[in-house]
Order: structure tokens, then sequence, then C-alpha cells
């Protein structure tokens, strides 16, 4: 069916400010949601407290208000705009949470205001912990053995027919807030209590324990007509136990045969229809794969963090696609914006492998624990394309901005204790994936390092892959093109490569580039090129065909920011879209480079042309050989890219066939503020006052 003539004005709900648990992925569902409703001729009423986002920009709605997100203030708007209906699954767990005080205030049935998209029974359905069980096991879809309580003293009562372990699940929190894994009775105190103060409703589950199974998402799409569609299954490398926004994330699942896979895709679409979700809905699995049995986990009646990253892994836009089913529109009457040519009723296709990593804030905040568990403690992720799970997973780790430009010790410290590794393995942490590493190399068995894990065997071989390789390029006698093509479509850098063999980066580069080696660029097309596709979005791999053509027209590369972390946010996805405005007012073709799955600037639609990348200078000089832009501008990128501009404008320099340039500050006066050194030196030059110091090494 059209769009529905009764909605004129639609008020569309935030997410707040950035915290653990909640980053940039609801700016970037907003403000996709703000431009989607906009198109089909609605007025959007946008509230958001958030000042560093895109979101509140006055131009992404006809109203924008920067206020408190609380169901007063909210109240208050809805009294003087009168909207028709109310947005609540783009803006995360603030905006549906307000929505159910809105509803259970009375305000949207006193001013007429219906909930557009997902229903509020759905919300509760699936944000109530006790409804959420009942309603799964009305449509015959198993749940962990479960009570939802309100006290310690029912929680006690409860671990007494489960046993230890027991999961905490707070009800309507963001990113498992509050909630654990209790193994003990005082691990059990300590977690409800925190659980039950952050809930809404004063409520948490106690569930049973499938810890050490395997966990899988699907992403699932519908309408008001009831058409279903899955976007993408991923599967978590990490097994159930850590909360999926804390675990390694592979899209597609790598491991799943077709009979799990067509078992659980059936199970998300029964669960979607029974719900009454209309939009976007992200739903979890525990899978035994010993036994074959399932559990649904966890159902999300909104965008999420899983959905900005699904979004980005398939090129499908779910909160654009979701805000225009909000206002009556069907599936199939949606254009697929990638392909200008399929519906939104298509199911993407995936011809790579995508590889998400989170990004943690332990290197901010040492001696904290840094366990990881059903709470979230990663401030934001990255995410890496690639031909090859092991190119992707290499990619990824290059792009968290750690000094690691792979599993191999560079900033890192290397454990060759065996009951270091051993503890590391079993008690999961940030560090999990590189122990994984330092086992194998001391000679830990791949099923050693399973029973110790619980992880699947598949990848722990592919991190074995990797180690091996790097033991071929010690021992290589010549550095063959045949050889190098091999370590390059496995994730290798110039630079590690360099490092193995004991010579320089440019050695490497040269020799490369002389043996014309270079990546080629694909497309992220929805459709694994069964259809032509329009979008401007592209990964690096190293095969024969390139799928991007550059222009003759002048452009110029703007670096992103990487992963949100503490001290480097949104900020810089703001100014980096800002910077891409900027330059397309004055007819100039952009092209960005960044990794971060969550934001507005890796939208396919931001700039004209999208290169997912790691931020590293190898990347950089990649996309600049094949582009050949005017400029480079660094300065909107925070830190990240900032550190770039030295190394970079020196491989500029050396080089014959690049005639880039970096611009705005020169690399030498941002060196010159960088290094407290130089920039002590030209205050005293410039007869400055500064407090006495003195600069320290070591």
């Amino acid at each position: 069916m059209p769009r529905r003539e009764d909605i004129e004005k639609v008020l569309l709900i935030g997410s707040g400010p950035i915290e653990i648990g909640q980053a940039a992925e609801f700016d970037y569902s907003g403000s996709q949601a703000c431009a989607a409703l906009r198109e089909v001729g609605v007025k959007v009423v946008l509230v958001n407290s958030n000042p560093a986002t895109i979101m509140t920009d006055p131009e992404m709605a006809d109203a924008v208000y920067v206020e408190p997100l609380t169901a007063e203030t909210v109240a208050e708007i809805i009294k003087k705009e009168r909207p028709d209906g109310i947005v609540a699954g783009l803006g995360g767990q603030t905006a549906l949470n307000v929505t159910s005080e809105l509803a259970k205030m009375g305000v949207l049935e006193d001013y007429d205001v219906e909930v557009l998209g997902t229903p509020i029974e759905a919300i509760e359905n699936t944000e109530n912990r006790d409804k959420f069980k009942k309603k799964m096991k009305e449509i015959g879809e198993k749940v962990p053995r479960s009570k939802a309580v309100c006290s310690l003293e029912e929680a006690k009562e409860v671990v007494e027919e489960l046993g230890f372990p027991v999961i905490i699940r707070p009800a309507y929190t963001l990113g498992g807030t509050g909630g654990g894994v209790a193994k003990s009775m005082g691990e059990l105190e300590e977690i409800v209590e925190r659980g039950l103060k952050r809930s809404r409703i004063d409520q948490v589950l106690v569930e049973e324990s499938v810890l050490g199974w395997t966990e899988l998402e699907y992403e699932v799409m519908r309408d008001s007509s009831d058409t279903c569609i899955t976007v993408v299954n991923m599967e978590n490398f990490d097994p159930m136990g850590i909360h999926t926004g804390e675990s390694i994330v592979v899209a597609p699942s790598q491991t799943l045969s077709d009979v799990e896979h067509q078992m659980l895709r059936t199970a998300a679409i029964k669960i979607i229809r029974a719900l009454g979700v209309e939009g976007g809905c992200n739903i979890q699995f525990a899978l035994n794969r010993e036994t074959g049995e399932y559990t649904v986990v966890e159902v999300n009646p909104r965008v999420s963090r899983s959905s900005a990253l699904a979004s980005k892994a398939t090129g499908y836009p779910i909160a654009r696609i979701a805000a225009k089913i909000a206002v009556g529109l069907n599936l199939f009457e949606i254009p697929n914006q990638v392909t200008k040519e399929t519906p939104a009723s298509f199911e993407p296709t995936l011809d790579y492998v995508v590889v998400k990593i989170p990004r943690w804030p332990f290197d901010k905040f040492h001696g904290v624990d840094r366990k990881l568990t059903t709470q979230m403690k990663s401030t934001g992720e990255v995410m890496a394309i690639g031909r090859t799970l092991e190119e992707a997973f290499q990619k990824a780790v290059r792009s968290l901005d750690i000094g690691q430009m792979g599993f191999s010790p560079e900033r890192r410290k290397e454990r060759t204790s065996p009951e270091e590794i051993e503890k590391l393995l079993k008690e999961p942490t940030d560090e999990r994936i590189f122990a994984i590493y330092d086992g194998l190399k001391i000679g830990f068995t791949i099923d050693k390092i399973k029973k110790l894990t619980s992880i699947d065997p598949f990848f722990i071989q592919k991190i074995k892959n990797i180690l091996d390789m790097e033991e071929e390029i010690k021992k290589a006698e010549k550095l063959t093109l045949e050889y190098l093509k091999k370590w390059k479509q496995n994730g290798f850098t110039d630079e590690q490569i360099a490092k193995l063999r004991g010579v320089n980066r440019e050695d490497i580069a040269d020799l490369r580039r002389k043996l014309r080696i270079k990546p080629t660029y694909k497309m992220v097309d929805t459709c694994a090129a069964e259809f032509e596709a329009k979008t401007p979005y592209f990964y690096s791999t190293w095969e024969e065909e390139h799928e991007v053509e550059p222009s003759d027209r002048k452009k110029i590369l703007i670096l992103g920011a990487g992963p949100i972390r503490i001290g480097q946010g949104i900020e810089f996805d703001y100014s980096s879209v800002h910077a891409v405005q900027a330059l397309r007012e004055e007819g100039i073709e952009t092209l960005l480079l960044n990794n971060n799955p969550e934001t507005v600037s890796t939208d396919y639609d931001t700039s004209d042309r999208l290169y997912f990348e790691p931020l590293t200078l190898e990347d950089v000089v990649n996309v600049i050989e094949r582009e050949v832009p005017y400029g480079v501008i660094v300065q909107a990128g925070g830190q990240t890219s900032v550190n770039l501009a030295v190394p970079l404008q020196k491989e500029l320099e050396r080089r014959d066939d690049l005639d880039t340039k970096i611009l705005g500050t020169s690399p030498d006066r941002i060196d010159t503020a960088e290094d407290r050194n130089r920039f002590k030196s030209m205050l005293e030059d410039l007869g400055i006052p500064q407090p006495e110091s003195g600069i320290a090494k070591s």
C-alpha cells in the first residue's frame, strides 16, 4: 500500500548522549530515518539531547529540539507540535523507554499520537522478560529456563532450582547494563542488586546457563502486509556468555550447515511475525552444535548496534527502510538505493566476508576488570571486509588503532607462559584473540584451545593459518610475485612482511609496485553482482578486476576517525560529514575512508565514494594510488587521522608518481603542536610563558 496520507507529522526520539552500550549507531539510524521520512513528504520533529551528532543539525528535521529525553519533556513537545505519530524504534533503548512511559502516562492517547512501526505491545513483549518468555512459549519457540524476579530473595529461590552458573538479564536496559554471569552466591547477590537498580521496572531475569553454545544473530525486516526478509545472519566468534556487542562477529555465518541456517531463519521470521514488529528486528539464538538444539536468547524490537553492523556489512539501509515501513510503505514498494533496480524485499547476498571487532577502553583505564561478560564494556567497534577470513581478520585488527598490524606482538605483550595463556583463554578478556595466537605459537593444539574457550575450531584454524604464513614469510628464500600476492590476499601489510623479513617497509612496498601487485577495489552491492549496483561503496582485496573507475573530476580524500573510544567520539564523525558537505557545495568530488560501521560518515550516500578500510599509511596510500586525489584532509578525523599526517607527507614526498597534497595545516605545523618538545621550544622562541617542564621518554 502507498504511504499513509493521515500521517503528516512524525515525532522522532533520539538516543541522547554516547555511553557504554550506546555509541553512534543511533545517530546513524536517526539521521537515516529523518532523510527517509522527508523523502516521502512527512514532516519530522526531532528531539535529542546530544549536540555532537549529525542528527541534531538544524537541517536534519523540520523542527529540532535539543532537550532532555524524559517522558515529561517529550510530553510538552507533543503538546506543542501535535504529531500524528511517534517513531520509537530508531533511538535505541532510551527512545523505547520514553515511548513506553508516554503510553503509560496516557499522553499518546490524550493527543491522539499513534506509535508507528513496532507497537507498544511488541516492545513490552520483548523488553519485559516474563512476557517475552510467555510469548515464545505460545509460538513453540524454546527459551532457556528462567524466571523474572523483583527481589534478591526470589532470585535465590530460582537458583536453587536452576543451579549455578546463571545469567542475569535486567529488563528495559541497554547493552546488558547491570547484568552478568553469576557462578556463586556472592556474585548472584552483587549482580541481581545492581540489575534491579538499573531496570526501569525493577525486574531481572534469572536464566539457566547456555554458556559455550554458539551465538548467532538474524537481522530481520517485516512490513505491515507481513512480508518478511532476513537481511543477514551473523555468527559470534565468541560463544554464549559474552554480550554480542562485546563479541567478535563474522558475517555471513561461517560454520552453520544449510539445515541449521534454514532452521534458525524460519524461527526468526516466525518470531518477528508473532511479535508484530514492523521494521527492523534483531533476534539472537544460542545453538548447541553437539545436539542441534537451539534456544531464543533475546529479541531487540528496534535498530541496534547489530543493525548498524548489518547495514554496513550488506549495504542494506535497515533504519531508512524501517522509517518508511513505519509510515505505511511495504518492502516491495521501497526501492533498493544501492542497485536502483531491485526492491527492498530482495534479501541481500554477500560475496565477501565481514569481521567486526569491538574497541575497548582498557588502554585508558589500567587496573580495571578486563573480563568480558553479558554486560557491555566496549565503547565502539570496527568492521573490515575481505575475500578471505584471514584477510578480514587482519584488516579488522589493524583498524582498531591499538598499534597492532595483525596478531603478532607489536605494541602488545607477548605471552609465553602456558599457565598465563591458559588463564586468558578460560576467562575471556579483550586480549583473548591474541592469547589464541600466543597459545598456538607455543604449541597448544586447536582442540585444546577449543576446550578452553568453546570457540569453533574453524576460527582457531584461521588464526593458525596466519601464524603458519608468518613462518613462511620468514623462511621464504625469495620474495616472488606468487608469494607476495598470497600473503597480501591473507591480509598481511608491507610493514608486517618487512618486519618478518628484517627489512624496511619501503623495500617491500617498492618491490610490490615493481611486480605490479596492487589492491583491487570491490563494491558492496547487496546482491553479489547479480544486478549492476550504482552505489560507490568499496573495500580492497587482492584480485585481478577492479570495480571502481576513478573520475577525472577534482577530488579530495577525507580521512575519518575510526572506532569510537574514550577521548575520540562521535564529534569527529560530525566534522568528517561536514567536511564532505562543504566540499560538495564547492563542486569537488569527495572520497571518504573510514572503518566504523556505526557512523553517518560510512553511510553509502554521505560521500561521492566511500572506502571501508583501515586507517593506516599503506591502506590510505593504496586509495591515493587508485584515485589520484588533488589532496587529503587529515584534520576532520581526530587524533587517528592527524597521526597519519607526517608519515603520509614523507611517503608522498618520496614517491615521484604521487602528486597529492595534504590540505589545511601543514604536517610540520601539526607535528609542532603535537610534539611536546617542539611545542615547548616554539613557546620559548615566542616568549610565551608556560609551566616549567621536561620531556621524559622512559
